[in-house]
């Protein structure tokens, strides 16, 4: 068989875990379940970090950010590895990135890639791609109503005004009704984009195979979204979170600490009872529904098209998020810190490969999106120069995922707070530890929502200790420096290594 062709399809921060599965309202992702059942869904899919820089540095290199350094946001550590990227393009692949990059230093262009890709966060809708966009298709530019804002970084952004996404960087903490077109939404530019480089592929007839890197800002917050999206959810019928009257007993001091304006004290830490009224949670869980729905369809009209052309004949496709969203949960949080609870960690994964991958699979196998760039290079018959932490999950399929992970562990540096930790989760058990703070143990099976640390309990305590051993033994043979000092230390060793401080550090 030829080299195949690569789409690899990745939005940002995916409400996914445990919203609509047991009560309220499904969240409507139709486009990502249709393809689901053209190969295999992995619902038991993990993130290697809660937060997007490090995540999205983890499934360029295949590496934990304990081994690229990329330990959080905007760290900026230079890429000392050959990416996935890289070596696809010094084999003849013809490389393609649009969107979001948020993984450190430089962006896609400087890794073989043609395409629209700008530094750190970003925000496409100043860029001048998007203004030839909107003239081209005759769109106004858009404009939000705004419902709600938690506004942490001071953008002055105030419910009932009409806005006009201008900042830096469009990560606006805020809900509301997008006025415009829902054409006018980066996700739709996004996928025109993507839709646009596809024909002239197939025009092309170049006998190179491609690959294709689509990633979205959304569905991560600002959730601005149109009228009918929105109505898809009303509010009322959304059910209150089960973890959103819980008093954090029992919990590190990460699940306490927050930012948000509204839900927090002057000195940071969440507020409890959570001061919003539900109600008022209510409209931003529809407005987060919605967003996550308008995001979908985006991706779909590029799997339609890859179709259209019959491109999808000979492609490996991939379909996945960096991370999870917070909103709601343990207390009612907004966004996502260095907690690793589910809602965070869980991601939607799922991979069609035509004649190769059987369709209609789903899989409770543990495995990440840090197995990703091992996978697309597997495919192509190529490997790193090193050897990756990500696994082959098209090696898992063939043998019919008996060949599986007993546990996987993922990992984070803090998120404004500083919080060293190590999550261990196997098929049942979820065990962090918390570097100088109290650790966690949960039964996944009998408590999916983490309500009731096991951590004290007398009659888990063997459980505690098996876990905890294999943690160890994890680390040591990862080379880790978790358990060699406090977290200062651990901080300080690698954040010498980066060319920016970020906030906080």
């Amino acid at each position: 068989m030829d080299k195949p062709n690569i789409l690899y399809i990745m939005v940002d921060h995916q409400i996914y875990y445990r919203h609509g599965w047991d009560f309220g309202p499904k969240i409507r992702r139709d486009n990502f379940e249709e393809f689901a059942l053209s190969g295999v869904n992995f619902t038991r899919a993990y993130s290697s970090n809660p937060l997007c820089g490090p995540t999205r540095r983890c499934v360029l290199t295949g590496l934990y950010s304990h081994h690229h350094g990329e330990i959080l946001n905007d760290v900026n550590v230079p890429f000392s590895e050959k990416t996935y990227l890289d070596i696809l393009t010094e084999n003849g692949y013809r490389n393609y990135y649009y969107g979001k990059w948020h993984a450190g230093n430089g962006t896609a262009l400087e890794h073989g890639c043609e395409g629209y890709c700008y530094p750190s966060y970003g925000n496409p809708y100043l860029t001048p791609e998007y203004q030839n966009y909107l003239k081209e298709y005759d769109l106004p530019k858009p404009k939000i109503k705004i419902e709600c804002t938690m506004d942490p970084w001071r953008l002055d952004i105030k419910p009932g005004e009409i806005y006009v996404q201008d900042k830096e960087w469009t990560n606006e903490e805020a809900s509301g009704i997008l006025l415009t077109p829902k054409e006018t939404h980066e996700a739709f530019f996004l996928a025109d984009m993507a839709c646009k480089r596809l024909e002239n592929i197939k025009k092309e007839e170049n006998r190179n195979p491609f690959s294709l890197r689509l990633d979205f800002w959304g569905p991560h917050a600002p959730y601005f979204v149109t009228q009918e999206y929105a109505d898809m959810y009303p509010p009322e019928d959304i059910p209150k979170y089960p973890t959103f009257d819980s008093a954090q007993l029992e919990k590190p001091s990460c699940y306490r600490k927050e930012h948000n304006l509204g839900i927090a004290d002057n000195e940071g830490n969440l507020i409890y009872p959570n001061p919003i009224p539900w109600e008022k949670w209510q409209l931003l869980l529809s407005r987060c529904y919605a967003h996550s729905t308008m995001v979908d369809d985006a991706v779909g009209i590029v799997i339609r098209k890859l179709r259209e052309l019959g491109l999808d004949e000979n492609t490996l496709i991939i379909w996945t998020a960096d991370h999870g969203d917070a909103i709601a949960c343990q207390g009612g949080k907004f966004d996502k810190a260095s907690y690793m609870v589910e809602e965070v960690m869980r991601v939607p994964l799922a991979m069609s490969y035509k004649g190769v991958i059987k369709p209609k699979q789903v899989t409770d196998a543990l495995v990440s999106n840090l197995d990703i760039p091992t996978t697309i290079l597997s495919a192509a018959g190529l490997s790193f120069d090193y050897e990756p932490d990500g696994k082959n999950l098209l090696e898992m399929e063939a043998s019919g995922f008996k060949k599986r992970r007993k546990f996987f562990v993922s990992e984070t540096y803090g998120h404004i707070e500083r919080n060293v930790a190590k999550s261990l989760v196997t098929s049942r058990y979820k065990y962090t530890v918390n570097k100088e703070d109290i650790s966690e143990l949960y039964d996944l099976a009998l408590d999916p929502y983490e309500t009731r640390n096991l951590i004290f309990s007398e009659s888990h305590l063997t459980l505690k200790n098996e876990l905890d051993e294999i943690l160890k033994n994890w680390v040591k043979e990862e080379k880790d420096n978790f358990f060699d000092g406090d977290s200062d230390y651990i901080l300080n060793e690698f954040l010498s290594k980066g060319t920016s401080k970020p906030r906080d550090y």
